[in-house]
């Protein structure tokens, strides 16, 4: 069965323009049917792999918003800052924590009093 359907199309790949004998044709010729095939499959795996990084990334901070108790890289962590700054902070007397033995712990209720005063 053949068509007569002739219709102008512009290549997904080379961006040059031909003539499409069917309706779902994407690509001038094999050579660059294959490559967008790839093209496309390697976009994929990049975007899936971006998107497991965010939820790896993500992860440890939904598990740290969870906690009532934090150490001071887990503060700083859920803050944005760094550990120096919440030594200054506790050094000043703005942030109140505890100390158990060598580890410093800030109760998840003073850091957000902290941002209420």
């Amino acid at each position: 069965m053949s068509s007569n359907i002739h219709i102008k199309r512009i290549c997904k790949f080379c961006n040059k323009e031909f003539t499409a004998r069917t309706t779902v044709t994407q690509c001038c010729s094999d050579h660059c049917s294959k490559r967008y095939y790839k093209l496309k499959k390697k976009k994929e795996k990049i975007d899936k792999s971006n998107q497991e990084t965010l939820e790896v990334l993500s992860q440890p901070l939904e598990l740290i918003k969870a906690k009532e108790f934090l150490s001071v890289m887990e503060a700083a962590k859920l803050l944005g800052v760094s550990q120096r700054t919440l030594y200054r902070l506790m050094g000043n007397g703005e942030l109140k924590f505890a100390k158990i033995g060598k580890r410093t712990i800030i109760k998840r209720t003073e850091i957000d009093n902290f941002f209420n005063k």
